[in-house]
């Protein structure tokens, strides 16, 4: 198992590799200060051919980030999810999907390509998550809600059933999402309200 992306994020994904009983062969960064992380050694980024017929996974917790790495490189992209999580075996999981511990996902959920489902997170039945979204720690999506490409749903928010948020849209930490969202929304509150739109 390889990694790009030696953040805290990266960090939280050795321990899922690590809870799993696996290795983690390489991790790469862009950076080349950063020396190691959780006493592995980083080392830099050149091309693709590091990681020729290997297994890698884009350890950065930002959707943007995620997103521009994912389509720069060639890559055999796996998801993980961490024993400890709860996931329907009626559940599809895209590529380079990560869940945290102690996440559950409930029956017929699709979660798209390199999205992140972080601790403790609930997402219910029937949801669809596109790509490059991160459901934030203690998050609640409640059933039949579609969240758009790229946003981001933050610590401890409540998205209530059947609810279409918009792509990449933020919802702050919190929030209690009742209505629909549009695209490019920042929300906040209880319950949630757009303060502004993002470029």
């Amino acid at each position: 198992m390889n990694l790009y992306g030696a953040s805290g994020h990266c960090k939280v994904i050795i321990d899922i590799i690590e809870a799993l009983n696996k290795k983690v062969e390489c991790v790469f960064d862009d950076d080349v200060t950063i020396l190691s992380v959780l006493n592995m050694p980083v080392n830099q980024w050149i091309n693709d051919n590091q990681i020729e017929n290997k297994n890698l996974l884009i350890s950065i917790g930002n959707n943007k980030i995620r997103k521009k790495i994912s389509e720069t490189i060639i890559a055999n992209f796996i998801s993980l999810k961490h024993p400890s999580s709860i996931v329907s075996k009626y559940t599809e999981i895209g590529k380079g999907t990560a869940v945290m511990a102690g996440a559950t996902i409930n029956a017929e959920v699709i979660i798209g390509k390199h999205c992140i489902v972080n601790t403790n997170a609930v997402i219910e039945h029937d949801c669809v998550l596109e790509d490059f979204v991160h459901i934030s720690p203690n998050a609640t999506i409640t059933g039949n809600v579609l969240v758009g490409e790229g946003t981001h749903i933050g610590a401890g928010a409540i998205v209530l059933p059947n609810i279409k948020i918009g792509k990449w849209t933020t919802i702050g930490a919190g929030a209690i999402v009742i209505k629909d969202i549009p695209d490019y929304a920042v929300v906040v509150g209880n319950p949630g309200r757009i303060i502004k739109y993002k470029e």
